[in-house]
């Protein structure tokens, strides 16, 4: 891991700026009576990484797909900063819980999916999009088709993918999950190392209170169904953060508060 990188960017929202994006007492229910999110209000700063911690079925990924506009509130707004609407922005980027890779397609091509239905000039779209498969370890692999890629290598194509737009804000639910925990510790790391660079604001689904730490700036804590906020709580640990990170008492102290906050809300 390169730990060039020191601290934190600032959030705009932590400014005193308005977020990027806002959550207000938006809340979901399915068309067989299901009501998955309740009245949640949500603010995202530029330059944020924030995790949405919770149990499975706690309505993580249903807020998620409603922030990027691949769902509709039943009631409630998610508001942007300028005003834009989720399914007209280019600068926002997916990753799902599976890769969903074309099979038919080498990692180059899976890549350059967005920018050809951009109708970006296909030479710029390759070198776009090569670039973005150097950016996450994968120089090397263009040619390879997915079935030619272990599980970690299928999820960094993924992400290339998701990139390669150049988002203002990354959405992400829950993408390491499937992982081996060696695979998923490199990703995480790799994760920070381009959120780093790259300055955009992440919001990662996660069950794993161990890979919210890990990872975020701040950590939203949901309760079971239906899925409310019940915990909104800074992660005060500095970046790099590395393998010394993982076993220092500063992230064993961190995760029994993120542990405790997630058994609270389990409770409620």
């Amino acid at each position: 891991m390169d730990t060039a990188y020191l601290s934190k960017p600032p959030a705009e929202s932590a400014s005193g700026a308005s977020p990027l994006v806002s959550v207000r007492r938006v809340s979901k229910q399915f068309g067989n009576g299901t009501l998955a999110v309740r009245d949640v209000d949500l603010d995202l700063g530029a330059g944020e990484f924030v995790s949405l911690l919770g149990p499975s079925g706690c309505g993580k990924s249903t807020l998620l797909r409603m922030i990027a506009g691949l769902a509709a509130p039943s009631t409630g707004a998610i508001e942007w900063r300028d005003g834009a609407s989720a399914a007209a922005r280019p600068d926002l980027g997916f990753v799902f819980q599976d890769p969903t890779l074309m099979p038919w397609a080498n990692a180059l091509a899976n890549v350059m999916l967005p920018l050809a239905l951009k109708h970006v000039p296909k030479r710029e779209a390759q070198e776009r999009a090569a670039e973005m498969l150097a950016l996450v370890g994968l120089k090397g692999f263009e040619r390879s088709y997915p079935r030619e890629l272990s599980g970690g290598m299928k999820m960094r194509v993924s992400i290339a993918r998701a990139l390669v737009m150049r988002p203002k804000i990354l959405l992400m639910d829950e993408p390491f999950a499937a992982l081996d925990e060696i695979t998923r510790h490199r990703l995480n790391d790799d994760l920070l190392q381009l959120w780093w660079k790259e300055r955009f604001t992440a919001v990662f689904v996660t069950h794993s209170v161990f890979e919210s730490v890990y990872l975020s700036q701040r950590i939203v804590v949901m309760a079971a169904r239906p899925g409310r906020v019940m915990a909104d709580f800074p992660v005060d640990a500095p970046y790099p953060r590395d393998e010394l990170f993982r076993t220092s008492a500063d992230y064993a102290s961190l995760c029994r508060l993120a542990s405790g906050r997630l058994k609270e809300a389990i409770g409620s």
